[in-house]
């Protein structure tokens, strides 16, 4: 099985080298192709404006200087050669990707697009605490990945789906389980924005989190009760994103 993986947090992520161990315990035909730099929160951006620049950082690694989406796409329509991979994995993210923050994360876009390629694909995300923000549990996505994309896999992933994996923010041996979950969704203060001075005493911003969403009770059966109850969060997520049943409406309004 040739796999390729990739990120979002850069080529030099500590996260990079947990998807390769995880895509080497499935495989010994592995390939990472990441983004020269962090490119966290740019979502599903295609670099079209723009060159993409190609380095080769050892055997079978590879940095562009683009997001996770143009990286996938270089790797299965060039670097990768006649040849196309089996199987795209995005991550290990540093920090969780439930919730809204799918539709923001350079993770889930890199899956995403290996499933547009038609390729099985799976987001990995490590979720952090404030204790173990420096130093992210690391060992527990190594443990339950390979199991999960195997017995996945083994399963049949649809065509147009990409499969979201969550771990929590615990020790291996902490973790209660494995769930299959649905995206959940947090209050609509979690975003913020921050105004803040430079030195010539003229405002500039930073987008943020708001810490007291956090503190929200989820609701059940969504990824961030699992995560919050430390069990692995499995979401499978659709590339269609049509609202069926309000589609039947609107045909009878419309039609």
């Amino acid at each position: 099985m040739r796999i390729l993986c990739t990120n979002d947090d850069g080529i030099h992520a500590p996260g990079l080298k947990v998807i390769e161990e995880i895509a080497r315990a499935l495989s010994d035909d592995v390939w990472i192709v990441a983004p020269e730099l962090d490119q966290s929160g740019v979502s599903h951006s295609l670099s079209l404006n723009d060159p993409l620049r190609l380095r080769e950082v050892g055997p079978r690694h590879f940095a562009v200087r683009g997001t996770p989406t143009d990286c996938v796409i270089m790797g299965a329509r060039h670097i990768l050669g006649a040849k196309l991979p089996d199987l795209v994995l995005s991550g290990v993210n540093k920090g969780r990707n439930v919730a809204e923050d799918v539709v923001y994360s350079g993770t889930i876009a890199g899956a995403l697009e290996g499933t547009i390629l038609g390729l099985p694909s799976f987001a990995l995300s490590q979720e952090f605490s404030i204790a173990t923000r420096d130093k992210p549990s690391w060992d527990t996505a190594l443990k339950f990945g390979p199991q999960i994309v195997r017995k996945v896999l083994e399963a049949g992933v649809p065509r147009n789906t990409v499969i979201n994996v969550n771990f929590p923010a615990c020790a291996p041996d902490e973790v209660k389980g494995i769930v299959v979950t649905r995206q959940g969704k947090r209050n609509l203060g979690f975003l913020k924005v921050d105004e803040r001075r430079d030195g010539r005493g003229n405002p500039y911003f930073w987008i943020g989190f708001d810490r007291a969403a956090a503190l929200d009770v989820p609701d059940e059966g969504t990824d961030l009760a699992a995560l919050a109850a430390r069990y692995v969060s499995v979401t499978p997520l659709r590339l269609d994103r049509t609202d069926e049943a309000f589609s039947g409406k609107l045909t009878t309004i419309l039609g």
